[in-house]
């Protein structure tokens, strides 16, 4: 695991948040939030990721999402970013368990710094993934644009997270805001709003939303991520 040098003060003190909020929680993580990050099978299954392609996760946590897209895309090489060394630790434990060193890369670093050049890699890649990680990034707009520019203008971006909640009956969607809250966690209701308006009859974006509009799942291009950028600023 590597990381990026010279990071501003803003950046160490939300990557000390995250190391903050995951110290303890990353033993038990996998097996509580199988209960709530309704979506992240969907997306994986959605990948069908072709051999050789290089797929990048920007908030991987445990490494479960990449395990597992190792084990559905035999040949993909995958990457991993994460904001916590806390994190990393048991993602870097959970990796060499599954044998799966050679192919899963990761790295310690935000989403706003997220390049092929932090791997050593020189190349776009094919894919880039934030599973449930928009919600606790507070950037995300710039967060996906920069995604958007270490992908191949070919290439996709997919993202699953909380939704609006408004379709929950009210009081389940204030307690789960509340207990949310805890963990620095954030639906963005605005990128939701932005992606409805956008996805529509678009060839280039796919836009899934669950049951209550607890999640949503995104397949985009980059340059629709582009546009949710300017939609943002302009919003």
């Amino acid at each position: 695991m590597s990381e990026p040098q010279n990071r501003p003060e803003q950046s160490r003190t939300h990557a000390a948040l995250m190391d903050r909020v995951y110290r303890h929680q990353r033993h038990i993580y996998d097996l509580t939030r199988k209960y709530f990050l309704l979506g992240r099978d969907r997306l994986i299954r959605q990948l069908h990721a072709g051999p050789d392609e290089r797929v990048v996760e920007i908030g991987c946590g445990t490494a479960r999402n990449l395990i597992r897209m190792a084990r559905t895309y035999p040949g993909v090489q995958l990457y991993g970013l994460d904001a916590s060394q806390e994190m990393l630790r048991t993602a870097e434990q959970a990796v060499r368990r599954a044998g799966l060193s050679e192919r899963i890369h990761l790295v310690h670093g935000l989403a706003e710094e997220i390049s092929p050049a932090l791997f050593g890699e020189s190349e776009p890649f094919d894919r880039a993934i934030f599973s449930y990680s928009l919600s606790m990034i507070p950037d995300w707009s710039a967060a996906l644009k920069t995604a958007a520019g270490a992908v191949r203008p070919e290439g996709k971006i997919h993202a699953v997270d909380f939704g609006d909640l408004a379709g929950l009956w009210r009081p389940v969607g204030r307690i789960l805001l509340a207990w949310l809250r805890l963990f620095h966690v954030a639906p963005r209701d605005k990128l939701l709003k932005i992606l409805e308006s956008m996805a529509k009859d678009r060839a280039d974006a796919d836009l899934y939303i669950m049951a209550g509009r607890y999640a949503f799942v995104l397949e985009a291009t980059p340059s629709i991520i582009c546009e949710i950028d300017s939609h943002s600023v302009a919003g």
